[in-house]
């Protein structure tokens, strides 16, 4: 069988590039193995959106940031968990080329009624496109690749180059490649984030009550990571999380979890948007910017602009 490594070296992966995945392969099995016994309490802190850290939460996150610190190819990364761009540059090496932008534990609320909860990756070259080490500026669309790791009864990683999308399972101490030309069509299969929206968004009612009478299945775990996991690997389906009220932009991150699942999704053949606009067109203009996505079977994201 094919290993992580295989897939990268048969695929002609810039070497570099290979480096910085190949760090964010380890750090997955570091935080597969400790979410199976660390402590779920509260941290009694708050990450940089006010939201309260769990244990989890930090320990997740001091797990990424040693391991791609490690990396002399990696010049800076940004963390839903920090405060601010951490610049991990090594002068001796004349500092690293690659940034990285993740969500350590996506979900990680979920953990103590023991439902899958999974990580997010972005990585970007450095300068940016403004000629910047920074994230700030960058749109989606630059990602040079995007992956998830679910961690459930199984670890696995689903990964894209920009050459469709894959999905790897952990065996043994190693990555297997198990599926590949992942695609995702039509299907009847909706995962309605942010229902609360409906009190206040006819329009948002209206399109539930839609899926609902269409007789659509619903699965939502109330985590984004294995929620777009079972999409792209039943091969359809949508997941929505409109803005409303005091939220007009929602809760969820553009550079931490939407954007990277935007370049997975539509390389598998679906589509993200805001309800308007493409995901991976818009700029990042600070690190805790939000957005509306609809992800998912172009038909339902379409419908969901129509209807939004």
């Amino acid at each position: 069988m094919k290993t992580f490594s295989d897939y990268l070296e048969e695929n002609d992966i810039d070497y570099h590039l290979y480096g910085v995945l190949n760090s964010l392969k380890d750090v997955v099995k570091k935080v597969s193995d400790v979410i199976k016994t660390a402590e779920t309490g509260s941290a009694g802190s708050k990450n940089i959106f006010g939201e309260e850290q769990l244990a989890l939460d930090i320990l997740a996150d001091g797990f990424v940031q040693k391991e791609l610190q490690k990396n002399s190819l990696i010049g800076i990364i940004a963390s839903e968990e920090l405060p601010e761009e951490m610049d991990v540059s090594n002068e001796e090496t004349g500092g690293g080329e690659y940034g990285v932008c993740y969500d350590p534990l996506d979900g990680s609320s979920l953990v103590d009624v023991n439902l899958a909860v999974g990580s997010i990756f972005g990585i970007y070259k450095m300068p940016n496109s403004e000629g910047k080490n920074s994230f700030i500026g960058v749109k989606g669309d630059e990602q040079l690749a995007s992956m998830i790791a679910v961690y459930g009864p199984r670890t696995t990683i689903v990964l894209t180059v920009k050459r469709g999308v894959v999905e790897f399972l952990l065996d043994d101490g190693e990555f297997y490649l198990v599926r590949e030309g992942i695609k995702v069509g039509g299907g009847k299969m909706f995962a309605p984030g942010n229902l609360r929206a409906c009190a206040s968004r006819k329009d948002y009612l209206e399109l539930i009550n839609y899926w609902c009478e269409k007789q659509f299945t619903l699965r939502y775990s109330g985590g984004m990571v294995p929620d777009i996991n079972q999409i792209l690997l039943k091969g359809k389906g949508i997941f929505s999380y409109p803005g409303y009220g005091d939220a007009p932009d929602g809760k969820l991150r553009l550079l931490f979890e939407c954007a990277p699942m935007a370049l997975l999704m539509e390389q598998a053949g679906g589509a993200a948007t805001d309800g308007s606009m493409r995901i991976l067109d818009k700029k990042l203009t600070r690190l805790d910017q939000r957005t509306p996505i609809f992800i998912g079977s172009k038909e339902e994201v379409e419908r969901c602009e129509k209807y939004l």
